[in-house]
């Protein structure tokens, strides 16, 4: 009987960030700020999403972007401001934040997830969402969504600006990904995003 192969360790912040092809980017402007730390090849199109929202907005940009083929998924509460000086001025600077992440393993595939403990911001961006992507489920009710993905962890970087933030899990459909992938849906997205980055 063979035994199960155990998973890589996964190395800290700091480490990943050292390692080949690894890029970290950061744009400062305003003091609403979107996140992609798990961008490139993990969860594909997040980076690219929070990069248009933000230029969109005159938001303040963070990403992160991991090279493929299979890179290794990392937990968001590994990802530290006192591992990273550039992360540390990113959050010195913006009072909230929407983190971009893409999940597509539970099951549900036109669900837009709204995690995180700024449950205002939440609330406003479910009533931009909705009728712009109409035939999406934005699910605002924390006990709806798994737990795993409801981003209240303190140590979460969502959770870390003043006002805290919105964790985003997006399915793949939306990040124009898949045989049925829509561009348009993204669209639409992005600028939702954007909207209510402007308006918060």
């Amino acid at each position: 009987m063979e035994r199960a192969t155990a998973p890589p360790p996964v190395p800290s912040f700091a480490a990943l960030l050292a390692q080949q092809d690894v890029v970290e980017r950061s744009t400062l402007a305003g003091t609403f700020g979107f996140m992609a730390f798990h961008g490139g090849a993990l969860e594909q199109r997040t980076d690219v999403i929070a990069r248009m929202a933000a230029e969109a907005s005159g938001a303040s940009l963070y990403t992160v972007e991991l090279p493929g083929p299979e890179p290794v998924h990392f937990p968001s509460t590994s990802v530290r401001r006192d591992e990273s000086p550039v992360l540390d001025e990113f959050f010195d600077h913006v009072d909230v934040v929407v983190t971009v992440h893409g999940y597509g393993r539970w099951g549900r595939f036109t669900s837009l997830l709204l995690g995180g403990t700024n449950r205002e911001l939440a609330a406003a961006m479910a009533a931009v969402l909705r009728p712009a992507l109409p035939d999406y489920d934005v699910v605002l009710d924390l006990e709806a969504i798994p737990r795993e993905l409801r981003g209240l962890h303190p140590d979460n970087p969502v959770n870390i600006p003043r006002l805290g933030g919105v964790q985003l899990e997006l399915p793949p459909r939306v990040r124009g990904l898949g045989p049925r992938g829509s561009e348009s849906a993204m669209a639409s997205l992005v600028g939702s995003l954007a909207r209510v980055a402007r308006e918060f």
